[in-house]
């Protein structure tokens, strides 16, 4: 967390972090950057230890899964193991692109792990059969079955090889409630459950700066490729269509909802001035006032009416000051409103 981030006792404002989870300094950023990836891989690797098992992560080209996988070869790596005991799989199905899918092959290749390649796509047309789907019919059962199928295909090859599926959702997406229930929602271990997605990013650039070239050339590269969970098919191009974002409005501002909410309890009032404030005094960030009005009320919304997903979530790795765990941090019935809150 950041020191400079709160209203002063006379109401006057200190300058105000538009990004309050990741520091400012590049020096005070990379060292965050070691700390959190060092706790991931220390929770991962005790989780190892204790069940005896190898880590299966599902590798979707993005950046949860990349940075899921990274730690997952390091706690391996830590352990004395071989590379090759970490199973990488990529399940392409209807709106995976081309680029994600090559860059989850290199990815598990230049790491030097055990990899696989499980097309889906013929599993979930079965299964719209089975439930009367129409595979036309791009709704919330199209994008669900296959995030659901991902899932099963995973616990069942850990099952096959004595492994553990690592989750790769992050601290945001679970705020959000942004993940399938049953589907990418669950896991065997979550590693990424309490680092933002502002702060993602900012971990895996870390480690292709002190990665082989191989390796890094292709962390550049998901770095660069839009945020999506790619469930609905390509433009005309073979290019990402489904933005995350674009749904759910930025990150950048989800995660300072965030933070002043469950970190300092603040009220929406207060955190809605406080954003407003931290935009204006920002170069680089161009919200007008009624983008973080609009995206403010989508956070409360989603944030409440999601908590069932929060509530029966595995376990994780904590790694700072904010968590939505409910065995610790955040205990809230499912059926809680946001009407409740205020």
């Amino acid at each position: 967390d950041n020191a400079d981030n709160l209203p002063t006792s006379d109401g006057t404002l200190y300058p105000v972090s538009r990004t309050p989870f990741v520091p400012h300094g590049e020096k005070d950023r990379r060292e965050r950057c070691r700390s959190i990836f060092q706790m991931q891989v220390a929770g991962l690797k005790k989780r190892l230890e204790v069940t005896r098992c190898k880590p299966v992560v599902g590798v979707s080209g993005g950046l949860d899964s990349t940075l899921a996988l990274l730690v997952s070869a390091e706690a391996v790596r830590q352990l004395g193991l071989p590379a090759s005991e970490t199973v990488g799989i990529t399940m392409p199905c209807f709106g995976t692109t081309g680029r994600t899918f090559r860059n989850s092959v290199k990815l598990m290749e230049a790491l030097g792990l055990t990899t696989e390649t499980i097309r889906i796509a013929d599993a979930v047309n079965t299964h719209f059969s089975d439930i009367g789907q129409d595979p036309e019919k791009h709704d919330i059962a199209y994008e669900n079955s296959q995030a659901r199928e991902r899932t099963q295909v995973l616990m069942d090859i850990a099952n096959q090889s004595g492994g553990l599926v690592i989750g790769t959702g992050d601290l945001s997406e679970l705020a959000l409630g942004w993940a399938t229930y049953n589907g990418d929602h669950m896991s065997m271990y979550a590693v990424n459950c309490s680092v933002p997605k502002t702060l993602v990013r900012y971990i895996v650039q870390y480690e292709a700066g002190s990665s082989a070239p191989a390796l890094r050339e292709v962390l550049l590269d998901i770095l660069d490729t839009p945020v999506s969970p790619e469930l609905l098919p390509a433009d005309e191009n073979g290019q990402i269509a489904q933005k995350t974002e674009d749904t759910v409005g930025s990150y950048i501002l989800h995660d300072f909802f965030l933070y002043y909410t469950l970190r300092y309890g603040m009220s929406p009032e207060e955190v809605n001035e406080l954003c407003k404030e931290a935009v204006r005094q920002s170069d680089e960030y161009n919200f007008s006032d009624s983008e973080i009005d609009k995206w403010q009320k989508v956070f409360y919304t989603r944030f409440f009416r999601q908590q069932f997903k929060r509530n029966c979530m595995p376990d994780g790795v904590k790694v700072g000051t904010v968590s939505v765990s409910p065995r610790g941090d955040l205990r809230l019935p499912s059926e809680i409103e946001f009407e409740d809150f205020l």
